[in-house]
């Protein structure tokens, strides 16, 4: 709280300084009192089924990232990836705090790699025990409804504060939960979602703010925005606790033609992206971005610190209106000093091997670099 009232302080006393041009934006830079990090999320252990993992990041990647001028690296973990269980069954409540340590000590590689190459390394449980926003693995219990299921994602973040307690705030932090929402339906992709009610989630973010400051009191937490990531979670604001907005608005743009959110029948009926212009029944333009961000904005204003931990397009939409569209994204969030994270370095959201159809890569390395994204991004490093 002494943290929060200086930043207000800060704050009200810039405001008797003229705000307007460069200044404004200068001012609204320092609003924001966490580190305007730029990275990608790295998907070593977003599977919850170690065989079908990614294939590890590399150094090399690593030292790419860092000599193309970025910082930050998000780790998107399913907690099944690094416990042990019999996983010719589902899984039972007993096993899911059987942490396996050769599974952890990968993780602890990466990091360990991410800061000895100067980027910040962000945890994210993005299957806790009890709730995922993507279908796929069956969960013994729900986080939001069962006192057990809560009690567990407490359990793992205690045990991933006090193996990195020796980790400093500028090294790492810790992303709570990937996306909260209320699904009709755990197991079908496509059930329709909504917001966690406030005081669910307030509950949440208190319970691990008791674990996580007991291994270091400095350790960075940070919230996802609430319904998919999409708003903010006035609830908390009280809080030391740092939030993370998304960047795939709209999904028409970012997620054109993607299975997990489009039905098979619907594909053929989809409208065809631009950016700007008539999509359907929208007329899709910068001032809509700005308005969808105007309370990320605020919430910086508050002393909120505030992050993108996930932007980007899949590999279906015309490349040249997503470039078109995610240069607008990342200049409304990085002109308002807000950092971001692109999902994902390599594959079908990245930078390279994308998989796109209309890029003419650059061969890097044995790999297919997307030098033009590769330039978009840079222009906000």
């Amino acid at each position: 709280m002494e943290r929060r009232a200086f930043v207000k302080s800060s704050l009200q006393a810039m405001g008797t300084v003229a705000v307007s041009g460069s200044l404004w934006k200068e001012a609204s830079i320092q609003q924001n009192p966490i580190p305007k990090w730029r990275g990608f999320n790295l998907l070593d252990f977003f599977s919850p089924d170690p065989d079908n993992a990614r294939p590890a990041t590399s150094e090399e990647y690593l030292k790419w990232m860092a000599d193309w001028g970025f910082d930050f690296v998000r780790i998107p973990m399913a907690y099944p990836s690094y416990i042990k269980f019999d996983r010719s069954k589902p899984i039972r409540t007993k096993d899911v705090r059987k942490i396996d340590k050769k599974a952890v000590e990968k993780v602890d590689n990466l990091v360990e790699m991410a800061n000895r190459h100067g980027l910040h390394a962000s945890l994210n449980l993005h299957r806790a025990p009890g709730f995922c926003v993507n279908a796929g693995f069956h969960e013994p219990y729900n986080l939001w409804e069962d006192e057990e299921a809560m009690d567990d994602f407490c359990y793992h973040w205690k045990f991933w504060a006090k193996r990195y307690k020796g980790l400093s705030r500028d090294q790492i932090s810790f992303d709570l939960l990937n996306e909260p929402c209320v699904r009709e339906d755990m197991n079908d992709q496509h059930s329709r979602r909504g917001p966690i009610p406030g005081a669910k989630y307030r509950e949440m973010v208190l319970r691990a703010e008791k674990v996580i400051p007991k291994a270091n009191p400095d350790h960075l937490i940070v919230a996802d925005g609430n319904n998919v990531g999409r708003d903010v979670i006035p609830e908390i604001t009280d809080l030391d606790v740092a939030q993370s907005c998304r960047g795939y608005n709209p999904g028409i743009i970012s997620h054109y033609k993607a299975p997990w959110v489009f039905k098979e029948e619907q594909m053929d009926s989809l409208p065809t992206p631009k950016w700007p212009g008539q999509v359907g029944d929208q007329y899709l333009s910068r001032e809509m971005l700005e308005e969808m961000y105007a309370p990320w904005i605020e919430l910086t204003k508050k002393g909120v610190g505030v992050h993108c931990g996930e932007c980007g397009c899949w590999n279906k939409t015309p490349h040249d209106v997503f470039l078109a569209w995610f240069d607008d994204v990342l200049d409304v969030l990085t002109s308002n000093g807000i950092g971001f994270a692109l999902w994902e370095f390599r594959g079908s959201f990245g930078l390279i091997d994308s998989g796109r159809e209309d890029v003419d890569y650059e061969d890097w390395y044995g790999h297919k670099l997307d030098r033009k994204l590769l330039t978009l991004l840079q222009k906000y490093a």
